[in-house]
């Protein structure tokens, strides 16, 4: 997974001028010295918002931006990212400590925010070659106990209770990502018209709300350097407030998804490798939680749902891949992968 793991030359399209980053960074953030050089690469992962680590003066920071060109309504939210890590930072989330937002776009050509960079690691493929069968059964169990204390916070109690509303939550994600869908549309897909048609006839009554995170996954945590405990959860540009069993349904995706359609363990001898079931997860995140899933059903549904949501995020990343604007060099390679997994979504509702 060399093309998402490190850091690369910042692209001339993603360039900006440092000289007024330290001008406004020397205002938010200690040891900023304007006088002293910067350094600057890109990361390589990630599609929606381009990600920097900033070197200086023996201190390392991760910027995180908003792309240039022309966005969909409503997407790219560094505002609320930067909201939702500040209210997490103070009740012992794992998250990194933001240091500083700006939404004058005169400093580096888009709003941004600044936090502290973790040093850790970023595991790309669940099946974690890299690690012995014991720490792969770790890991899974840390990824299922952050989620689940994400899912058990009151956001009412930390700050967030404005951050989204309460109740009607899937609904209103069918509506905003088939908008979405179909503002960023290239080609015709039959099975999203299918699933347009079907999700909202077959929503679950179940409507419990939380603080959700919209693409918690492997590759979105930094783990610590030796131990299987999770230091921090990045990506929160589709946190809201919304369902936590759907929440949980993407995280559980991995399960249904082959490795080659988007880095899954579809078809993988998970049992070998001490990686739990679908089954086994799940039941582990609901004694966890408390949450209740009324039918397996429900549980298709939201699958079903996250495929759909995941296939028009995908091609948004398309239609910004074709535009010039996409944050990554594999951007397009990505937005093929709408239509397919698609249609997987679209079988999934045919085996119900």
């Amino acid at each position: 997974m060399t093309q998402f793991s490190g850091t690369k030359e910042v692209p001339l399209d993603h360039v900006f001028s440092t000289e007024k980053f330290l001008d406004w960074a020397k205002d938010h953030v200690p040891n900023i010295n304007p006088e002293l050089p910067l350094e600057l690469h890109q990361f390589k992962g990630g599609q929606s918002n381009p990600t920097f680590l900033v070197k200086h003066n023996e201190q390392s920071y991760v910027l995180r931006r908003k792309p240039a060109g022309i966005l969909l309504p409503s997407a790219h939210a560094i505002d609320r990212e930067y909201k939702v890590i500040s209210a997490l930072s103070q009740h012992h989330f794992p998250v990194a400590k933001p240091l500083g937002y700006c939404s004058d776009i005169d400093v580096i050509g888009s709003e941004f925010y600044l936090m502290s960079f973790l040093q850790g690691r970023v595991f790309w493929d669940p099946r974690l070659p890299e690690l012995s069968n014991t720490d792969r059964t770790q890991v899974f169990d840390a990824m299922n106990l952050v989620i689940a204390q994400m899912h058990a916070l009151d956001p009412v109690a930390i700050g967030l209770e404005d951050y989204g509303r309460f109740g009607g939550y899937v609904q209103r994600q069918l509506d905003r990502w088939t908008k979405q869908y179909r503002a960023s549309e290239t080609e015709k897909i039959p099975a999203m018209d299918n699933l347009i048609d079907w999700l909202p006839q077959h929503i679950p009554h179940y409507d419990a709300t939380s603080l959700v995170h919209g693409d918690f996954r492997l590759d979105n945590l930094i783990f610590d350097p030796v131990e299987p405990k999770i230091l921090g959860v990045l990506d929160w540009e589709l946190s809201t407030l919304g369902n936590p069993l759907s929440d949980f349904a993407y995280h559980a995706m991995v399960w249904r998804l082959s490795p080659s359609l988007f880095r899954g363990l579809g078809g993988v001898d998970i049992q070998s490798l001490k990686i739990p079931n679908e089954k086994t997860y799940l039941e582990s995140y609901l004694e966890r939680t408390g949450h209740v899933l009324e039918s397996q059903k429900d549980w298709e549904f939201y699958i079903i749902f996250n495929m759909f949501r995941l296939s028009a995020i995908l091609q948004g990343i398309m239609a910004r891949a074709l535009q010039g604007n996409a944050s990554s060099d594999s951007a397009l390679e990505a937005g093929k992968k709408a239509k397919p997994l698609a249609e997987l979504a679209w079988e999934q509702v045919l085996k119900i």
